[in-house]
């Protein structure tokens, strides 16, 4: 029985779906999947339980992406295809079953829209799948770092993503390492991991240099899949907008969510442990903004303040140790 899942382009939206196709591995014991999606995301789905094949659809010209999964699955006679990206795509494929993805609430969240494609009659959550070298990476990291996150208390930042207008200034995410790892912090004496993706270090420069060298964990460009394990022990993930922020609320980690001109009704993290901290501005008032459109000169984040983020971050926590 082989199944076709086509996912996101981007590392956010695939993580989003992965709830569908841990349904369909567990509907579905012995099938085997083949996993179509863009090159950033393709590394999430190496420990898929019964992955037969990774399809990555790399852009280029003449829809060179979907020519790719064309040529890759026309041929071949599928039990099921699940399209997340509501493609044209899926309909030509030979299969039993299909289900393509339609948005039906624009309102709703993603996670909870999705739940449509496969008739659940609840979201189903992210989930993240991984292998024994994941673990053994995170072991390795948080060895060195001074021994395991149950007896030192890690924050994981993500300053970073792919459109600077959602950036927080990164001069504010050294001031909250600060009050939170400080005296007194709520994470008083924890460790700080910074984390990002391939060409982001630039971005995070600030923040790397703030950390003191003894506390910092660097893991700017660390495959996905063992910055995931990385997280999964995390005390508190702090970070934008970002495919880095659902991969921390897939893989367990409380995560707070900073969001200004994005709708965090629609992206926000998923999951208990999970919040947001938005900015004064409400989406709709940031997107009246002459900057709202992606340019180097975008900065639509300031009106979240230091303040508001700690304590939101003290509220999280608070709510994980009650839950616990």
């Amino acid at each position: 029985m082989r199944i076709l899942f086509i996912s996101a382009s981007r590392l956010g939206d695939a993580i989003l779906g992965t709830g569908l196709l841990n349904t369909l591995i567990e509907r579905y014991p012995g099938a085997l999947f083949t996993i179509a999606c863009g090159p950033v995301a393709a590394s999430l789905y190496e420990a898929v339980p019964g992955l037969e094949r990774i399809i990555r659809m790399r852009k280029g010209p003449w829809l060179a992406h979907w020519r790719t999964l064309l040529g890759a699955t026309l041929t071949k006679n599928w039990f099921m295809v699940v399209d997340v990206r509501g493609s044209a795509t899926a309909y030509v494929l030979p299969t039993l079953r299909r289900h393509v993805y339609r948005r039906r609430d624009r309102n709703a969240h993603r996670v909870e829209d999705m739940r449509h494609i496969l008739g659940l009659d609840a979201p189903a959550p992210p989930r993240i799948w991984l292998g024994s070298q994941h673990h053994d990476f995170a072991d390795t990291v948080l060895g060195k770092a001074g021994g395991p996150a149950d007896t030192c208390p890690l924050l994981t930042l993500g300053p970073t993503a792919n459109w600077d207008a959602k950036i927080w200034p990164i001069d504010r995410f050294a001031e909250l390492a600060r009050t939170l790892t400080g005296p007194s912090g709520v994470l008083e004496g924890a460790r700080v991991a910074v984390v990002g993706g391939p060409g982001e270090r630039d971005m995070a420069a600030g923040l790397l240099k703030a950390v003191p060298d003894e506390n910092l964990i660097d893991l700017m460009e660390a495959p996905v899949l063992e910055t995931a394990a990385v997280l999964a022990r995390t005390t508190l993930y702090v970070g934008n907008d970002s495919g880095l922020m659902h991969l921390a609320a897939a893989s367990g980690a409380p995560t707070l969510g900073l969001f200004g001109p994005t709708r965090d009704e629609n992206y926000a993290p998923w999951g208990p442990r999970c919040a947001v901290a938005r900015t004064e501005l409400s989406y709709e008032q940031l997107r009246a903004d002459p900057n709202y459109r992606p340019s180097p000169d975008s900065d639509l984040m300031n009106g979240l303040s230091v303040a508001t983020v700690v304590d939101a971050a003290r509220d999280l926590l608070a709510k994980v140790e009650v839950e616990e």
